[in-house]
Order: structure tokens, then C-alpha cells, then sequence
């Protein structure tokens, strides 16, 4: 969701009112609530010229659809209290909530991370592992940054060595990961974990970060560490994007944010970005860059990974293809 998205999305919510927007928010997931909430809660006045268009732009892509598809068991949690206030948020809560259990894993993702991180920080690494296999990658991510660099580390390489989890192991966690058991102890362990889940978690983290848990797994296993290198998506790995999936990525990352980037891309990535731009915005673009004066690395790192989390939602979309290793692409 772009941050124009965002925006045209608190204000149709904030337009709709409490009961047709908790029924549409009960359809969103952790991330999305997250963010519109905070968007709402900003909003202290809304031009008319500006409901008018958004509402317009709603209805032109509602037409467009014959059917929004949307099915998802996630419920709206804490975040709108955190969001818009105990108040404001009950009405909304309790008609979407109603009795519904949330207890087990579901409750984490509604956490923040570091909430979640001194929840299992005292855990054994294997149990934190188990329990950040469950979580979205870019949660899990934000979880790791809160732990020590050895119980990080720790946690990573059980997370690449993980290739799943027995129903009768899981009862042996504590109770918050007791909604994942399916109570049928001869059912086949459930395929989590392995070098694709370490690799997607991986992504997320600081360059700083992400350096050290590299150097923890090469010293443990040189093969494992590459294989994980190998299935992660890097700033550069935007190159093998097709033309299509450029354009589309382009309409939704901020032009500070891409020139900040674009100050550590290769040149051939660059080339390939001021291709799929009209010739009037590459020469702005470039002309932008060369007036930016020098930028920190610890930076850079920070825009390109706000762009690979764009990329890698538009990719879970299907709107763009990620470029293939091997014989599978990686989404």
C-alpha cells in the first residue's frame, strides 16, 4: 500500500463510517490496519475537493471489479486502540472482534515487534525460531532487531535449518502458539522454516544486521550460507525485472526515495530505471542525482530496502514477476 494509498484509504474509511468500515477492515491484515489506523488518527480535516476525488477513484476501480475476493480470518486487534484511542476504537473493535479467539500466534501479529521480542527473547532459540516461522517475514525481521547479535544469529540459523514442526512438539510451547496445533498427532509435520523462510527474513534486516548473521551461518556452514544467499532478493536483483514490472514499481516508490537508492545502484540498474521513465523524468532524474550531494550508506541501505519491501508486495500481488534462480522465480 503506497503512502498516496494509505491516505485515500484512511479517508474512505473515516467516509464510510464505523459500521461499513469495520466491515471492510476486518478483511485486512495487521500491516494494513496498522497503517491505516495511524493514517486516521492524523487526519483532522478533509477537504471536500479532496472526498470527492477519493471517493470517484473508488468508485472507478470498484467497477472494474466484479468481485473484491477478499477472504481473510484476521481481525482487527490493539492497533486500533493504538491507533485512534480506547474510545474511538471500541465501537469499531467489538463489532468486528464480537467473540472471536485471537489467543496463540494470531495475537502476535497484532503486536509490535518489540513487544513480541520480550515476549520470547527469554525462550530457548529453538522455540523463538518456531514461533518467528509463523509471523510475517517483515514482523519477524523487526523481532530479530530487538534480540542480542548471538541470539539473533542463534535464531537465524535455526530458522534455515528448520524443515518443520511435529503437532505434538507444538503443545509442548506455551500457549501462545497453541492455535496452530490441528490436534491430530499422526498429520504430517508442517513444512515451515528451511533456507527460503531465512532468506525472506534476511531481506528485511539492516545491512549491519544482516552482515553478522551471514558471517555466524558461513561459519557454521558454507554451502547453507549459500544457498540462503542465493534465494535472497538484493537491491541489484531489480534488474532482472521486466520493463512492465519496472514501470509498475516506479508508480509506487517516492522520487526521494529512488534518487537515495539509486546513489548505490550499479549503472546498469540505473540504466534500466531511466529507461522505463518518460525521457523528461530520466533527465530530472539524473539531474537529481548528480546535484545530490553525498549520501550515508546506512541510508542508502534504508531506501533500498523500503523499495524491496514495495517490490516484494507487488510480487505476493502478482503484479510484477521477481527474476528466476534456477528453474523457480522467487516471489
Amino acid at each position: 500500500m503506497s503512502e498516496d494509498g494509505v491516505v485515500k484509504g484512511a479517508i474512505l474509511m473515516l467516509a464510510l463510517g464505523e459500521e461499513e468500515a469495520a466491515e471492510v477492515m476486518k478483511y485486512l491484515g495487521p500491516r494494513e490496519v496498522q497503517k491505516l489506523g495511524a493514517a486516521m488518527s492524523k487526519m483532522k480535516g478533509v477537504p471536500n475537493e479532496q472526498l470527492e476525488a477519493v471517493l470517484s477513484d473508488f468508485r472507478t476501480e470498484a467497477e472494474k471489479s466484479s468481485a473484491l475476493g477478499l477472504d481473510s480470518d484476521e481481525y482487527i486487534r490493539s492497533v486500533l486502540t493504538k491507533a485512534l484511542g480506547e474510545d474511538k476504537a471500541s465501537t469499531l473493535l467489538n463489532r468486528i472482534l464480537g467473540t472471536r479467539d485471537a489467543s496463540g500466534i494470531e495475537s502476535l501479529k497484532w503486536m509490535d515487534a518489540q513487544s513480541v521480542a520480550d515476549l520470547i527473547r527469554n525462550e530457548h532459540p529453538q522455540i523463538i525460531a518456531t514461533i518467528l516461522v509463523h509471523l510475517e517475514r517483515y514482523q519477524a525481521s523487526e523481532v530479530l532487531t530487538y534480540f542480542t547479535d548471538r541470539l539473533r544469529n542463534d535464531v537465524v540459523l535455526r530458522i534455515a535449518t528448520l524443515d518443520g514442526v511435529q503437532p505434538a512438539a507444538l503443545r509442548e510451547l506455551n500457549e501462545v502458539l497453541t492455535k496452530l496445533l490441528t490436534g491430530n498427532e499422526n498429520l504430517k509435520k508442517k513444512p515451515i522454516g528451511g533456507v527460503r523462510t531465512a532468506a525472506e527474513i534476511l531481506n528485511f534486516l539492516s545491512g549491519d544486521s544482516e552482515a553478522s548473521v551471514m558471517e555466524n551461518l558461513k561459519n557454521y556452514d558454507t554451502d547453507l550460507a549459500q544457498k540462503i544467499m542465493d534465494e535472497m532478493f538484493v537491491f541489484d536483483n531489480i534488474i532482472d525485472i521486466d520493463d512492465r514490472g519496472i514501470q509498475v514499481l516506479l508508480r509506487e516508490v517516492q522520487s526521494e526515495t529512488l534518487i537515495v537508492a539509486l546513489k548505490g545502484a550499479s549503472p546498469e540498474l540505473r540504466d534500466k530505471i531511466f529507461k522505463n521513465m518518460s525521457q523528461r523524468a530520466a533527465e530530472m532524474m539524473r539531474e537529481d542525482l548528480e546535484s545530490k550531494g553525498p549520501v550515508r550508506l546506512s541510508e542508502v541501505e534504508a531506501q533500498q530496502k523500503e523499495i524491496l519491501q514495495i517490490v516484494r508486495r507487488l510480487a505476493d500481488e502478482g503484479q510484477i514477476i521477481l527474476g528466476a534462480k534456477g528453474d523457480d522465480a522467487f516471489i
